[in-house]
């Protein structure tokens, strides 16, 4: 069973607290703007018996009117494919309504798949996607930044969630945290 939501990073980072001299608010000048945008999809892989995995999938976009700036139908099913691959079994992908998962496009690229079943989040419900907890562990921990380039905060985010790979137990709590139970229905 996997979940799968997305997220978007630019140059301009979130407010964080910080410690400064009395009287003197410490500033971070990063304008952020026409930088480009960081789009990172991640998807986490629950199996019985073994620990729980994430599979993040990241993809810069360089600022510039008419250019795509979130993650394409093409980047999730790469996304799922490579999962596919990594566990070796089937999927179900449990995922939020966004648009580009309801499309056409996104439904025939599914149908062509027999090893992939998707289920849908109710609407607004943000708090049963257990991979929320991971943008939420992620996006603090850049505050205060002062990132140039776009590259850099592509290196650091990649950091971050190739640190969390390595700690199912954390992935464990993103899941707990949903309130979720993974049990076997009832035998009838």
């Amino acid at each position: 069973m996997c979940f799968e939501d997305e997220a978007g990073f630019t140059r301009r980072t979130p407010r964080g607290r910080t410690w400064g001299r009395r009287g003197r608010t410490p500033v971070v000048a990063v304008t952020g703007r026409g930088s480009g945008r960081l789009s990172v999809a991640g998807l986490i892989a629950i199996r019985p018996g073994s620990p729980s995995g994430l599979c993040p999938r990241l993809r810069t976009h360089r600022a510039g009117k008419g250019k795509r700036r979130s993650t394409g139908e093409r980047d999730f099913i790469a996304l799922v494919d490579g999962t596919h691959q990594l566990i070796k079994a089937s999927i179900v992908l449990v995922w939020d309504r966004l648009n580009t998962h309801v499309s056409r496009t996104i439904r025939e690229l599914i149908a062509e798949r027999e090893w992939l079943r998707v289920f849908l989040l109710p609407a607004y419900s943000p708090d049963l996607n257990p991979v929320e907890g991971v943008w939420a562990h992620v996006k603090p921990s850049l505050a205060n930044l002062a990132v140039v380039a776009l590259d850099r905060l592509e290196a650091l985010v990649r950091h971050r969630l190739k640190h969390l790979q390595y700690r199912p137990d954390t992935l464990d709590g993103f899941i707990a945290g949903t309130g979720l139970t993974l049990d076997h229905p009832a035998s009838p």
